[in-house]
């Protein structure tokens, strides 16, 4: 089961300064380690771009998700993390396994040395890097690539490379339409306060219509632009409902806020709301 948030460049437009900005995206980033995000999306907003320079989302996105650990090593000094210090701590929950080939704790490490006999060195916070051998089923990572360590003893260090999935979620950026046409983007759904009301009769109606392997995408808004405006619909024409043309392709336009006391509901206020709905189990 894969879990996508889309969330527009334009997310932190309002913002009044650079640290407030990072405040944002520190929530934004809680939300998807809170609810198991997998993948978080950037989709471009140009016409509601505000004075943030371009990458300014990404980058501190993709800082948040990396463990602090790595963190200097990743990202050094950059304008853009300025004020990183403010952004809260994510303590995405190790991965353990059980029985002799899956005990201890999955942790990212970065290759920070390739050596001539199939070993790595892995700086993957422990004292100090440490040498692995790439199994024979692996390719050979490259400096400066992240990579997936399963640690089962500490003292002495007992750690070796898997080929399994990064803990916390990833981020990368593309257009929606590019989004929704991926393999796993599964049930695809647009959070805005024009959709459809959510109650409790509809959330079971919701579970059965993700697809077999559990997929499901969700799309939010930006700050004064929600999602019809950035797609340039009239949400008073039709409420989009994934049945024609005026749904931006999406499955369903969801209101998750049904009557919000609030005249707007900020981006990262929407995640939690929706999020938490929707991962709802029996």
């Amino acid at each position: 089961m894969t879990t996508s948030v889309l969330v527009p460049s334009s997310l932190v437009r309002e913002a009044e300064d650079r640290r407030e900005a990072t405040r944002k995206l520190g929530y934004v980033a809680r939300a998807a380690v809170v609810f198991r995000v997998d993948r978080l999306t950037i989709f471009p907003d140009p016409a509601g771009a505000g004075k943030w320079e371009d990458g300014f989302v990404e980058t501190v996105l993709r800082y948040a998700a990396t463990p602090p650990y790595l963190r200097k090593e990743v990202w050094g000094k950059r304008d853009e993390l300025e004020y990183v210090g403010v952004l809260p701590p994510l303590r995405v929950r190790s991965q353990t396994g059980s029985g002799s080939e899956g005990s201890g704790s999955l942790r990212q490490g970065i290759v920070t040395e390739v050596g001539a006999d199939g070993r790595v060195r892995v700086n993957c916070g422990l004292q100090h890097p440490i040498s692995l051998p790439v199994p024979s089923a692996m390719e050979v990572p490259g400096e400066g690539e992240r990579v997936t360590v399963r640690v089962s003893s500490r003292r002495p260090v007992r750690a070796k490379l898997v080929d399994e999935p990064l803990t916390g979620y990833v981020v990368d950026t593309a257009d929606v339409d590019t989004a929704l046409e991926r393999s796993d983007a599964g049930f695809a759904i647009a959070a805005s306060r024009h959709g459809e009301e959510l109650g409790v009769d509809r959330l079971g109606q919701l579970v059965e219509r993700r697809d077999d392997a559990g997929h499901m995408t969700v799309a939010f808004g930006a700050p004064e632009r929600g999602l019809p405006a950035i797609f340039g619909l009239d949400p008073d024409d039709a409420v989009p409902d994934g049945t024609g043309d005026d749904d931006a392709g999406f499955d369903l336009w969801l209101n998750t806020v049904p009557n919000q006391g609030s005249e707007v509901v900020r981006t990262e206020e929407a995640m939690f709301a929706t999020l938490a709905s929707l991962t709802l189990t029996e």
